[in-house]
């Protein structure tokens, strides 16, 4: 079991001008006291061809960490643009938000960027040199991906049983005040459901043919052809879902790996925070 969990993150200034600090509100529960800092640090990724124009946006030690549920606020510095390459500066990326501890890294949480102009005639016709200024980024922040790693944290007794674990094997089981465990539920429901209505199809398939004889009714109506009013479309997408569509498998190639959550509104993650003032931001 971890020591330290990731109960929230809200992004605070979304969307933003691609020049502007990224500000995160981070919310954590620590189950028992710790001898080191946790460290948080924010990664952009700047190309899915390379790796070697990943920027390290900024690091941040937090602690001494107090027993319960912690919250703080992470500023970082908006990526080098000298250090992108051109043809990558517009479009999706990621950002990478990671803690980890004594050098062991314990949670990952990736979300898709998109970057583009703030005016439809520059989206229409972009200029052959991009124009930053006029470039605004939107970070997808009701959809992150969040892997957690098993990890070795004061004691032998919390080794896991290959120490140090394999990376990027996950513990992907979320303890219900885990963050995002309650979207996890969600989406294990709707993936029981459609596994439902494809056997109900294939029994479907298996009686074609049978109908003709004994499906009919008295009008000449197959009755199997029927649907049931109740029945729940699967198929459908949200608002934010179509907008973003066909950029996920873009994200994918940049990095983001673990269970896809939603993230708590800002309004009602504040209202359940318990805010201590020990823990130390340096």
């Amino acid at each position: 079991m971890s020591v330290v969990s990731l109960l929230g993150v809200n992004v605070i200034n979304n969307p933003a001008k691609f020049t502007d600090t990224y500000v995160f509100e981070i919310t954590f529960e620590c189950l028992e006291p710790l001898q080191k800092d946790l460290e948080w640090k924010l990664t952009y990724v700047g190309s899915a061809q390379s790796d070697n124009y990943d920027q390290e946006l900024d690091t941040l030690l937090v602690g001494p960490i107090p027993v319960g549920i912690n919250k703080f606020v992470f500023e970082a510095d908006p990526p080098d643009t000298k250090r992108i390459p051109t043809d990558e500066l517009l479009g999706v990326t990621v950002i990478l938000l990671t803690c980890a501890y004594d050098g062991r890294e314990f949670v990952r949480v990736g979300y898709y960027v998109n970057n583009e102009y703030e005016s439809d005639e520059l989206v229409n016709d972009p200029p052959a040199k991009p124009v930053i200024e006029k470039i605004r980024r939107n970070v997808l922040a009701n959809k992150p991906r969040v892997t957690r790693f098993a990890i070795k944290w004061d004691n032998e007794a919390s080794a896991p049983a290959e120490f140090p674990p394999e990376q990027p094997e996950a513990d992907l089981v979320a303890d219900e005040e885990e963050y995002g465990a309650e979207e996890l539920a969600e989406e294990e429901e709707a993936e029981a459901v459609e596994a439902n209505g494809e056997e109900s199809g294939d029994k479907d398939a298996q009686m074609e043919g049978v109908e003709g004889a004994e499906g009919e009714g008295e009008n000449g109506v197959d009755e199997d052809e029927l649907s049931d009013d109740g029945s729940v479309d699967i198929e459908g997408e949200s608002e934010d879902e179509l907008e973003y569509e066909g950029l996920e498998g873009e994200g994918e190639a940049r990095g983001v790996e673990g269970d896809e959550m939603e993230v708590d509104k800002p309004d009602a993650a504040a209202g359940t925070v318990q805010q201590h003032g020990d823990a130390m931001v340096h």
